[in-house]
């Protein structure tokens, strides 16, 4: 007899987002992040670029070939169009009332002057969910400032918590407000879905670099609000929980990762330093932190007689949390990650097979796929408008005057 709710293997689920279409205004990084989620699991995304020529910032994004632009805009179809004429507007609407999702992240002015605000959207379809990241969010003084990834890590305070204490501010090595951003619009979108189902309306979903950056401090930004505590750099410690941090070895340097007292005294015990259970300046969280050079040092003169890989062996076997500290080529090469499956395989016309990092979120009957490359620009264009109803001919007049 089968239980109930059993999936069937043989048996491939369409995607979990079919029949979803979304038309793409996004470029960059933090408006194609949100969009990459929605293509990945299997909505229609018609990326909307301008005709060679008609945008100077046309080259954001970096080279179309390169791995940043094809790892963000892969699974989706492409076609130019020129919204800054009013053919190239009125197609967009064509597109939009049958669409269910809109995503740019243009400054905030600029889809009023184009005319594809929510509201001239929600007139020709009142399902339509707007997706909007902007730098800063769509009002307020700095509402048309530009917005970039190390602005609102400035901004944001990240770069007054990294790096080691000290020696001034410092980036993160990746663009996590970007990111964020992408992500948190990518949730705002799907809890819009989810309401629309009981509506039947769509609404105006937003976020912004600056706001999410916030966000990201999280436990960092509340020992303020709550207790009035300014956080500083702590470099490789954590802020509050001591013992975390890089320690060398005989061979190189690995992370661990203490909470609790129940894993300070393993590992106590496991490198041989039970003596350090008995200092009255280590015997709890907060003291180990107020103390933190005299706990690093004691730890490290022990780390130093072991292999990074012994030491994370012995470490592990006794439950005490630990790693190695990967470059990028060696994290790849870990069995555990390519057990997860971090690296996505896709062909791709002029590069051949290329492999995109994957999405970390796993679904058991509607995962995540990479079917296609990212497309040249407008390598669909003709297809969406034969939908549409147009003839060659009219395509053929339409490029001529550059509305697509």
């Amino acid at each position: 007899m089968t239980e109930p709710n059993t999936i069937d293997p043989a048996t491939p689920a369409d995607p979990a987002l079919k029949g979803l279409r979304v038309l793409d205004l996004t470029r960059v990084r933090a408006g194609p992040t949100c969009v990459r989620m929605l293509a990945d699991f299997g909505a229609d995304v018609i990326k909307i670029e301008s005709p060679p020529g008609v945008d100077p910032n046309e080259s954001m994004g970096g080279p179309r070939d390169g791995g940043d632009f094809q790892n963000l805009h892969r699974n989706k179809r492409s076609m130019t169009l020129n919204l800054k004429t009013e053919e190239g507007r009125g197609i967009f609407m064509r597109l939009a009332k049958d669409t269910d999702v809109v995503a740019e992240n243009y400054r905030p002015d600029v889809k009023f002057r184009l005319g594809i605000d929510y509201e001239s959207l929600r007139a020709v379809n009142p399902r339509i969910i707007l997706a909007s990241v902007s730098g800063f969010g769509q009002d307020g003084p700095y509402r048309n400032r530009p917005g970039f990834d190390q602005i609102a890590q400035g901004m944001g305070g990240l770069m007054a918590i990294t790096g080691l204490p000290g020696q001034g501010p410092v980036r993160a090595g990746i663009a996590v407000a970007d990111s964020s951003s992408g992500l948190y619009a990518a949730l705002g979108v799907f809890i819009a879905l989810l309401e629309r189902a009981r509506t039947g309306q769509g609404q105006w979903v937003q976020a912004s670099l600056l706001q999410s950056q916030i966000a990201m401090l999280d436990f960092q930004a509340a020992r303020y609000l709550v207790s009035g505590e300014v956080p500083g750099q702590a470099g490789n410690d954590h802020p509050t929980s001591i013992p975390t941090g890089v320690f060398e070895t005989e061979d190189g340097h690995i992370n661990i990762a203490t909470a609790g007292e129940g894993q300070w005294r393993q590992l106590c015990t496991a490198l041989g330093l039970e003596e350090l259970l008995e200092n009255p300046d280590f015997q709890s969280e907060q003291l180990r932190s107020k103390h933190r050079v005299a706990v690093n040092t004691a730890l490290s003169e022990a780390t130093r007689s072991f292999t990074s890989q012994a030491l994370i062996d012995l470490l592990n076997g006794v439950g005490v949390p630990c790693g190695p500290i990967y470059r990028v080529d060696e994290m790849f090469a870990d069995p555990q990650v390519q057990h997860l499956g971090a690296a996505a395989p896709v062909r791709h016309p002029r590069l051949g097979d290329i492999r995109l990092v994957a999405q970390p979120v796993k679904l058991t009957r509607t995962p995540a796929r990479i079917e296609t490359a990212a497309p040249d620009a407008g390598e669909h264009t003709d297809a969406i408008l034969h939908d549409l109803g147009y003839t060659d001919p009219q395509i053929t007049d339409l490029r001529a005057r550059k509305v697509v």
